[in-house]
């Protein structure tokens, strides 16, 4: 098998779908049957660092969609010649990835995060290019399902693969002194965290509505501070918002953080919240917990699936601030330090084994047989 990998970001890139680009490209090239992969990105931000064996990282196509475009027809004829499964990891990269399956007779699956595919995509071009699918893949049902319902693709071989962190990565641990030094943080604080992109154009990540509640629950516990992780264009207004409050001197703005640093991050906390309102699964949850910090999610998107819809931590519903408020002093009532039971579930070992799995059936016979239609559960072992 020769795969074709067209992405926003994976190595050199930071985020959540980075993160899961990264990991997707390291399960598809620990394939037994993969013989050669290559990936084609279209920004790189940062070094790209070490990559997997048996990957070609084509950076030739970067920031610019004429040079993406041509990058992607001269891998077809040079070193990504005979790719016989094309993996699509945005929906704003499709029309892309049909040309390329015009062009190999490769079968092509789109992967999906969120609210990129929630609502109709109406860009030149998609249209046709989601007739060309043979395949999706999906970080949540609540996302597959959503997508489905306004593309009526629901009869095309469909698959869950959830988000994963590393084990070894992320574990428990005390508060780092550097970093309590850093953020001017007392032994005797308690601490609540969100981490995610501050994105003006895309406020569902829940600061807003973790900041609304400070007032009232400061009440009920005076040393609580807001740790607020990450950067973007909103921050003043969520700076400015904190003021207004008057909460600005319990809310601290780390901005962007190092990779290398975010387990320790992480281990400040004594709640990790996001009551989001567009989360189309939530890595962060994943990581916040295998670091023994407990966590709130949103009982409406799709990071109650990072919960396991309720078994791994609190739910709540976003738009109803005595829930956000009720939630939180959950959170802060649990213990630090224990890693909820089931949470391997998400292990990247298990997300490769689905993976793999997924790669088989996509290139194997996961075409819709005649006259009828397959479609995966989504539930691979593992």
């Amino acid at each position: 098998m020769k795969p074709l990998v067209l992405l926003t970001d994976a190595y050199g890139g930071h985020g959540g779908i980075a993160k899961f680009n990264r990991d997707l490209l390291g399960a598809v090239c620990s394939s037994p049957q993969v013989e050669r992969a290559t990936a084609i990105p279209r920004i790189m931000p940062y070094p790209p660092g070490e990559l997997p064996p048996k990957l070609d990282y084509v950076t030739a196509g970067l920031n610019s969609k004429p040079r993406y475009l041509k990058t992607v027809l001269g891998s077809l004829l040079g070193r990504a010649r005979g790719s016989d499964v094309i993996l699509c990891g945005h929906i704003n990269l499709l029309p892309f990835a049909a040309l390329a399956k015009k062009m190999t007779g490769a079968k092509l699956a789109l992967i999906i995060h969120g609210i990129d595919a929630w609502d109709p995509v109406t860009r030149g071009g998609t249209g046709w290019a989601l007739s060309q699918l043979d395949a999706v893949i999906s970080v949540s049902r609540l996302t597959l399902d959503r997508f489905c319902g306004w593309t009526g693709l629901a009869g095309i071989p469909s698959y869950v693969l959830p988000n994963s962190f590393e084990p070894g990565q992320f574990t428990p641990g005390p508060r780092p002194a550097y970093l309590m030094e850093r953020y001017g943080l007392q032994p005797q604080d308690r601490i609540v965290m969100t981490l995610g992109r501050l994105a003006g154009q895309d406020r569902r990540k829940g600061f807003d509505e973790v900041l609304e509640a400070l007032p009232t629950l400061r009440r009920q516990v005076p040393r609580l501070r807001y740790l607020i992780v990450g950067d973007g264009s909103d921050r003043a207004r969520l700076e400015a918002k904190a003021a207004a409050l008057g909460v600005d001197d319990a809310v601290v703005f780390t901005g962007l953080i190092a990779e290398e640093e975010k387990a320790d991050h992480y281990r400040l906390a004594d709640g990790f919240a996001m009551p989001s309102h567009g989360e189309g699964f939530g890595i962060v949850l994943l990581e916040a917990m295998a670091c023994g910090v407990p966590a709130l999610a949103s009982s409406k998107d799709g990071s109650s699936e990072a919960l396991m819809h309720g078994k791994l931590g609190e739910l709540i519903d976003p738009a109803d601030p005595e829930q956000v408020q009720g939630g939180i002093l959950r959170l802060l009532s649990k213990p630090r330090g224990e890693v909820p039971e089931g949470l391997g579930h998400f292990s990247y070992a298990n997300y490769t084994a689905r993976l793999h799995d997924i790669l088989q059936r996509i290139g194997g016979d996961a075409a819709v047989p005649a006259g009828g239609s397959l479609r995966s559960t989504g539930k691979l072992s593992g």
